[in-house]
């Protein structure tokens, strides 16, 4: 059976990032019929907050997701410890006693070298008498002894991979103060939950590498990797700075539609166009790993600001009933409201102001030469009720009566009525507006 992850640090908000992992796992799974399961990276307990594994949750749900379990990590230590034992008794788990201090310098000798910066396994020549004396004076960290062999895969996106094993320092798995690290415990978690496949950042390429040797080592079947690329801002700049401001959340106080971030997602970086989407299921049905490449990825969030726009345009009212309560629109007008403002609105945030414009009248927009012009047309409107042909009888009128046409006729009403320059069809406004407009 299929089984895939999405595997958040509960340490911040979920990003636009963030998602592309958790969309390419889940749409793997439910092609295939199989399990999909949340899994809480929460081994640091000093950064890992409740409030951000309820935010994951709710910013998947929003978005669509359902996952078949949760897990998390900071409940499985014993299973971490029992590999680390195992890892120790097979001679592929050493005691480190370096500081960070130490091992900077290190690394600087050897770039100064022109060597490449890998840790040096000075700590495997220790004899036990001076590890003692260490143990007494400063705290350890494990590293995993990597077989110094090429660790190649057919990566799912990347394609073939090959990495010498002797280029890459030992993975250190458990630091000074006993925190199990990720590398350690999603391997142990991948392979005991039996995964079958992980996509995820290329930015995790290397880590794929030591996991692999790990997962052999423990004796679990190494699942199927793919290695998406990396978002970029619109100009290519590193989008890493700005994921603050990228967060699921802020997109959804924003107004951005869920269909609008799936979509874009699901093709951003592929080779097929972004086509919008109902739901996560049609994006499911629709999604092709193959289809995307390994180059950097640009993203920018203005783009979902029109695909927000047309999934509105095809929602009924009965879909936005709620908002429009929210707004104040009487329910017998819930659905010829919606269908004169729907194609006007870039997200639903916008309703609450159209519906003001109908409600109370908005503050008219004249211009000084036109003032003179629509106090008569105002003149000749006729009372409430209004409906379909209003417009057209009124401003017929006025055109026999002012000598104005075309665009000087219509726009100037239309901004002294509505306060914009852009709208609906003024023949289908006029119905709605519940007060006689006046200058």
């Amino acid at each position: 059976m299929t089984t895939t992850r999405f595997a958040p640090s509960p340490t911040g908000w979920l990003h636009i990032g963030n998602l592309r992992a958790a969309l390419f796992n889940y749409a793997i799974a439910r092609q295939n019929g199989g399990e999909f399961i949340l899994r809480i990276d929460d081994t640091d307990p000093e950064r890992s907050k409740a409030e951000y594994v309820q935010g994951v949750k709710d910013d998947l749900t929003w978005l669509g997701f359902t996952w078949d379990r949760v897990e998390h990590q900071s409940a499985r230590t014993e299973n971490y410890l029992a590999a680390k034992q195992k890892l120790i008794d097979m001679g592929r788990l050493y005691e480190c006693f370096e500081t960070p201090t130490e091992l900077d310098l290190k690394r600087k000798k050897q770039l100064n070298m022109g060597k490449p910066p890998v840790y040096d396994r000075a700590a495997l020549a220790l004899s036990e008498d001076e590890k003692d004396a260490l143990r007494a004076e400063r705290g350890s960290h494990w590293r995993f002894k990597l077989d110094h062999k090429r660790i190649e895969w057919a990566d799912g996106i990347i394609g073939d991979i090959s990495i010498d094993a002797a280029s890459v320092s030992d993975p250190v798995l458990f630091k000074n103060d006993g925190q199990i690290l990720y590398t350690l415990a999603s391997v142990v978690d991948d392979t005991e939950m039996g995964i079958t496949d992980v996509v995820r950042g290329s930015d995790h390429v290397t880590n794929t590498a030591t996991q692999i040797q790990m997962m052999e080592a423990l004796g679990g079947t190494v699942p199927r990797f793919a290695h998406h690329s990396l978002l970029t801002g619109p100009q290519g700049e590193a989008l890493s700075k700005r994921l603050g401001t990228l967060a699921l959340r802020d997109l959804r106080k924003n107004g951005i539609a869920p269909q609008a971030i799936l979509s874009l997602m699901a093709r951003l970086g592929s080779s097929d166009p972004v086509e919008l989407r109902a739901n996560i299921d049609e994006v499911v049905a629709n999604f092709d790993l193959s289809k995307f490449g390994s180059a950097p990825t640009k993203f920018d969030a203005d783009d979902l600001v029109p695909l927000t726009a047309r999934h509105l345009a095809t929602l009924p009212a009965g879909d936005v009933a709620d908002v429009l309560t929210l707004a104040g629109v009487p329910d017998d007008l819930h659905a010829p409201f919606w269908q004169v403002v729907r194609d006007n609105i870039t997200r639903l945030d916008e309703v609450a102001d159209w519906w003001a414009v109908f409600r109370d009248g908005a503050a008219p927009l004249v211009d000084d030469e036109d003032r003179e012009f629509v106090a008569q047309a105002f003149d000749m409107l006729p009372a409430l009720p209004y409906d379909s042909d209003t417009w057209g009888a009124w401003t017929t009128a006025v055109k026999e009566a002012t000598g104005r046409k075309g665009k000087g006729l219509f726009m100037p009403l239309r901004k002294a009525i509505t306060g914009r320059e852009r709208g609906p069809e003024m023949a289908d406004v006029l119905p709605l507006l519940q007060k006689r407009p006046t200058l």
